[in-house]
């Protein structure tokens, strides 16, 4: 009998666990960052309501107050800051709300939970809204500088804070996003969740954005970029915890 037993047992097949660790996780990772990238190409729904919006907010500006690009002063320099980055925030409003419809709407919500982890799914579509705020803000910057006739006196500095600046967005709008996915009134909701928490990352991205107008040294904006990234550590690291409760709920 209980040789029997030894061979029954011999012979079940165990499962083995599910695959898990860093390697897999980013993999996995890029894998939906890649689809979200090819959706996007498809549809091109994101990419054309962030260039749509970019490129209304810097023809109406440059309209109405173009006159502010021949002026170095330092109030003419924060203004044209302000505008830059109220056209960035809007929008990146726009477009990055649907971050986590196309799965909602294909009904494919169930596959994407099955076939990874929450860090998974929270990477890839990190990186799939920071690829398009980067390049909302290449586009956006560039018209502000054509348009508005803005000389740049430190293109380092101006570039740095941009990229520090829309990495903030990123970290900040990302789980927003996630929470709002299945409500009736997306784009409302998400900005009312968004608004509050880019305030300071905005004021200081205004402020760092118009000391590179200004000066031709890079290591003006090291106060603002130091604080940039911190607000992304804190987020980010916030938003990895939070996520899988939103996910799953």
């Amino acid at each position: 009998m209980h040789e029997s037993m030894e061979h029954d047992t011999s012979i079940i097949d165990i499962p083995a666990p599910p695959p898990s660790g860093i390697g897999v996780t980013l993999r996995a990772a890029w894998a939906i960052f890649r689809k979200d990238l090819a959706c996007e190409l498809r549809t091109r729904y994101a990419i054309n309501t962030l260039l749509l919006f970019a490129i209304s907010a810097t023809t109406a500006v440059s309209l109405g107050v173009g006159f502010l690009g021949l002026r170095r002063t330092e109030e003419a320099l924060l203004i044209q800051s302000a505008l830059l980055w109220v056209a960035l925030l809007f929008a990146a409003l726009n477009g990055l709300s649907r971050s986590f419809v196309y799965e909602e709407e294909a009904r494919t919500l169930a596959a994407l939970r099955l076939s990874a982890s929450p860090t998974a799914v929270f990477l890839g579509k990190f990186c799939f809204n920071l690829t398009l705020i980067l390049v909302l803000a290449l586009v956006t910057s560039l018209l502000f500088i054509v348009l508005l006739r803005v000389k740049v006196g430190s293109p380092l500095a101006f570039s740095a804070i941009l990229a520090t600046g829309g990495l903030a967005l990123t970290s900040a709008t990302t789980i927003i996003a996630a929470i709002i996915a299945r409500a009736s009134f997306k784009g409302a909701l998400f900005a009312v969740l968004a608004f509050p928490l880019l305030v300071a990352p905005l004021i200081i991205a205004i402020q760092g954005t118009a000391q590179s107008l200004e000066n031709v040294a890079v290591d003006v904006v090291f106060g603002p970029i130091q604080f940039l990234l911190a607000y992304v550590v804190v987020t980010f690291i916030a938003s990895l915890i939070l996520f899988p409760f939103v996910w799953e709920a």
